[in-house]
């Protein structure tokens, strides 16, 4: 068998989004005007290609672009158009209320619609500019340890069958050894939780609470919306109990940005939020703006909506974390690439001092959470702390909370407890008040017309996405859990949060039902991870460069 190959590098970043690149990009200016002996340092991401996973809605706030790169404009930054008017609509179910005032999160004057997709390939080709390494296609599987200390990552092994053997072209992951490696692997990251659960990094923090974004790009007639033209829905189709709303981006050229969120702390095991997405499609005043038009791209992500108080311990012997593995999300704004970003370069600060100094200890690498605690990070998300967790108590309570923490800047409002998003999903029978229900069928299903809306195969077929068929699952189910006491009690809720149809109830052969997971259907979106009720879904990476492929998302 061949050999496990080592790479030393002075930093090393994991991730290739937002925070990641921004890592990157800071370190080489700091390199610049620091002189000294030249870090190595490294970027891995699971992709093949810069910006392949990424996914947003995505309005840029520019402040921390501004900082980080002032000529972006100059260097053809693709921002692809400027926010020119704000809407806010109140949805029942066959009619529209605006909004007479667009609350302050919600004023985007002066921010861009982008794709995050495209933002993230040309940030890349900035990092690359300045000659640091990129390895495309080089998942970290698994964090490496000297006792308490991370001293690196292994990526993923290549060429490993789905029996767990070698196949004829099997080469072996690396083990990337770094003084500091920096954690940027996005949403519920694997290695994140890997590094959160071994150093004991949440005891002292809120539990996190994340929702679902599933998104569509559109091609609508070109008169239908003004480039520039933003709008967020509340209400239908979500009940009161169910936290969430929706955007809709206008681009240039007809190009529409469509997108629904669903907070993962619904109470309804039957409940599914793709299904609740092929309704919103279908009230009167979106069909209206889809007509005519074809879908493009479908993708899906989880969201970080935690707030300040749900950040793990950022530092620790070896490493940090930042952007959205640290939940650095302002879920108010519905923005979080800004505050990514702003993470990167702090981070970077504090590695290249803690480097240069010849100690990378947790007391050292304690400078990063300073920095960010002075940071616009805190100054944003501190006051929204407890938005997501007041929705909790239904939608008037949860709009309250918030109307009085914008009011207050989050003054004198006591914290409020969360809890994990899943321990919050009921029973069948606590729910609905019955032992018996046609647990293959959303309490919201919606009809497809494969015009308007579509089913999740559908969904995964416009993601791109791509697995070999022929190499170990990479999603971990304990399935006799799931065989035995998840259908009666909660009617196997894994085939409804998947917005991708990866999880699949079959007939046994012998008049019962089993588990049948469709790995290539899988978007990388974390949700069954976060919202299986008994926690017993872990999403490691796949093979290399494998996945969906977000082009203009």
């Amino acid at each position: 068998m061949a050999e496990r190959e080592t790479l030393e590098v002075d930093i090393l970043i994991v991730g290739g989004g937002p925070a990641g690149l921004s890592a990157a990009l800071r370190l080489a200016q700091l390199q610049k005007l620091n002189g000294g002996e030249p870090l190595a340092i490294a970027v891995i991401e699971k992709a093949a290609n810069a910006g392949q996973h990424q996914l947003s809605g995505a309005l840029l706030d520019p402040s921390t672009l501004r900082e980080l790169i002032p000529d972006f404009q100059a260097r053809g930054a693709p921002l692809a158009q400027e926010v020119l008017q704000d809407n806010i609509y109140f949805l029942s179910p066959e009619s529209k209320f605006r909004l007479p005032i667009t609350p302050p999160p919600f004023q985007n004057h002066g921010n861009y619609i982008i794709s995050l997709n495209q933002f993230a390939k040309w940030l890349a080709g900035q990092v690359e500019a300045e000659g640091i390494d990129l390895f495309m296609g080089f998942p970290g599987q698994h964090v490496l340890f000297d006792g308490d200390r991370v001293i690196g990552v292994r990526t993923g092994d290549r060429g490993i069958g789905k029996d767990g053997k070698p196949k004829g072209a099997f080469e072996p992951g690396a083990d990337i050894h770094a003084r500091v490696t920096i954690f940027a692997d996005g949403v519920r990251g694997h290695l994140t939780k890997e590094l959160i659960q071994t150093l004991h990094l949440a005891e002292e923090s809120e539990p996190a609470q994340f929702a679902i974004g599933i998104k569509e790009l559109w091609d609508i007639p070109k008169d239908r919306l003004a480039p520039g033209t933003v709008i967020h829905t509340l209400g239908y189709p979500l009940r009161d109990e169910e936290f969430g709303g929706s955007w809709l981006y206008a681009l240039p050229d007809g190009r529409l940005s469509i997108g629904f969120v669903v907070g993962l702390d619904y109470q309804d095991p039957l409940f599914d939020p793709h299904a609740a997405f092929q309704h919103f499609k279908r009230h009167p005043f979106i069909s209206g703006i889809l007509d005519g038009g074809s879908i493009v791209r479908y993708g899906a992500k989880a969201l970080p909506e935690g707030g300040w108080n749900t950040q793990p311990r950022l530092h620790f012997d070896g490493g940090v974390i930042v952007g959205d593995a640290a939940n650095f999300m302002n879920s108010m704004r519905l923005k979080g690439i800004h505050l990514a970003m702003r993470s990167g370069m702090l981070a970077a600060e504090a590695a290249f001092d803690a480097v240069r100094s010849g100690d990378t200890s947790s007391l050292s690498l304690a400078r990063y959470k300073v920095l960010v605690d002075a940071s616009v990070i805190k100054t944003e998300l501190y006051p929204v702390r407890n938005v997501h967790q007041a929705f909790g108590a239904g939608t008037m309570f949860g709009g309250v909370y918030a109307g009085i923490a914008m009011l207050t800047n989050g003054q004198g409002l006591p914290d409020i407890s969360g809890h994990p998003g899943h321990q919050a999903m009921q029973k069948i029978e606590n729910y609905y008040g019955m032992t018996k229900r046609d647990i293959l069928v959303p309490s919201n299903a919606a009809p497809i017309d494969r015009r308007i809306t579509f089913d999740k195969v559908t969904g995964a077929h416009y993601s791109g996405t791509h697995h070999d068929e022929n190499q170990p699952v990479h999603l971990l189910v304990e399935t006799d859990v799931c065989h035995s006491i998840c259908g009666p009690e909660y009617g196997h809720p894994c085939v409804r949060f998947c917005p991708a149809s990866v999880y699949e109830m079959v007939d046994n052969g012998a008049g019962g039902l089993k588990l049948q997971i469709n790995a290539s259907n899988c978007v990388h979106c974390k949700t069954c991870d976060i919202m299986d009720p008994y926690g017993v879904i872990t999403w490691v990476a796949p093979e290399g460069g494998e996945g969906p492929s977000y082009d203009g998302m």
